[in-house]
């Protein structure tokens, strides 16, 4: 898989950048963009206002055509998504109320900042959490879960279909979340619909990775446990400013005992708003999951620059869970309240 970040972006003095706030984050959100179908929302302070997204009543219409990839290692269950090269050859024939679509084709490229936040592809990170949580047998039966900047969703599908409680994806992009995230949750509620039924192994994935080129899904009516599955799940787009405010002005406060997030600090401007939902949200025993890059290159972000905005901000400890040498150096972590003494 090819990785690049083709933008460009005046990095910021370490100075500058602590001295950031939320409102400072928010210079960098997009313009208004508008098709004649739907109006993305921009509230008065330039800020992408966060939208929820429902499932639409005919949830066949979003695997339509889809070709989908399994992801599978060891005891995790298949998780199954939408084939990342077919969509790539189509994306661009595609209508969205962002124009996402047809601009990342245009220019090649994997990232518009402020535009597109690069959720429209399964990064490498991704898998290495995967890995991590695979290896250490995380439980996440009963629990609320947030997949921070969810991209394709890889990492709630996983909490879903071992037995989250709640699931709440959220995305920069309401393309991303209605295009991407929404079917790859349906195509592992229909691999549920499907276990008993399908005998021809169509869909399998086997333990060195990720098998192409799988058929799609049998069409199936909708019943009771994709519809059981389904309802545990809350899918937002929108910056995070915008948001964590959506979340805080719920009754009771949604507080997540797991917040899981991949490939998301490679932009220094973004970490006040990242650090604000850990701090909001973030249930006072639970925990945040992050997986990332050491540095990203031409961008000025990565793991040591936002472990030292961490620490000065003196709310969360951060344990280092597993490195990942080959290539870019990656890294996955593990953020936790500080106790008072500590």
């Amino acid at each position: 898989m090819a990785f690049s970040f083709n933008f460009d972006l005046q990095i910021k003095t370490d100075e500058a950048i602590h001295k950031d706030s939320i409102q400072k984050d928010q210079d960098h959100e997009p313009k208004p963009i508008v098709t004649n179908d739907t109006k993305e929302k921009i509230n008065s302070d330039g800020v992408k206002e966060a939208k929820e997204h429902s499932p639409p009543p005919d949830c066949q219409s979003l695997l339509e055509d889809a070709v989908r990839e399994t992801f599978t290692l060891g005891t995790l269950p298949p998780i199954h998504y939408l084939n990342e090269s077919v969509f790539e050859q189509t994306m661009s024939e595609l209508l969205d109320s962002e124009d996402i679509l047809s601009k990342t084709a245009a220019q090649n490229t994997d990232l518009i900042s402020g535009v597109y936040e690069g959720g429209l592809k399964v990064w490498e990170c991704t898998y290495d959490l995967l890995e991590h949580l695979e290896a250490e047998g995380e439980a996440f039966s009963g629990k609320r879960v947030l997949d921070l900047g969810c991209g394709a969703g890889l990492l709630g599908i996983l909490a879903l279909k071992r037995g989250a409680r709640e699931v709440h994806f959220q995305d920069y992009n309401s393309t991303v979340i209605e295009r991407v995230t929404l079917p790859n949750v349906l195509l592992n509620c229909e691999d549920d619909d499907d276990d008993d039924d399908d005998d021809d192994g169509a869909g399998e994935g086997d333990e060195e990775g990720v098998k192409y080129g799988c058929p799609p899904p049998k069409r199936r009516a909708p019943g009771p446990p994709r519809d059981t599955k389904l309802a545990k799940c809350r899918f937002f787009s929108g910056s995070w400013t915008s948001f964590l405010t959506e979340m805080l002005s719920n009754d009771p406060l949604p507080k997540y005992d797991l917040i899981m997030t991949s490939e998301t600090i490679y932009n220094e401007a973004y970490y006040p708003a990242l650090h604000e939902v850990f701090r909001k949200l973030l249930d006072q025993g639970g925990l945040v999951y992050l997986a990332t890059k050491a540095h990203y290159f031409g961008v000025g972000g990565g793991l040591y620059l936002f472990q030292n905005f961490v620490e000065q901000r003196d709310v969360f400890k951060m344990k280092c869970l597993k490195n990942v040498e080959q290539g870019l150096q990656r890294h996955v972590v593990a953020l936790s309240f500080k106790k008072p003494d500590q």
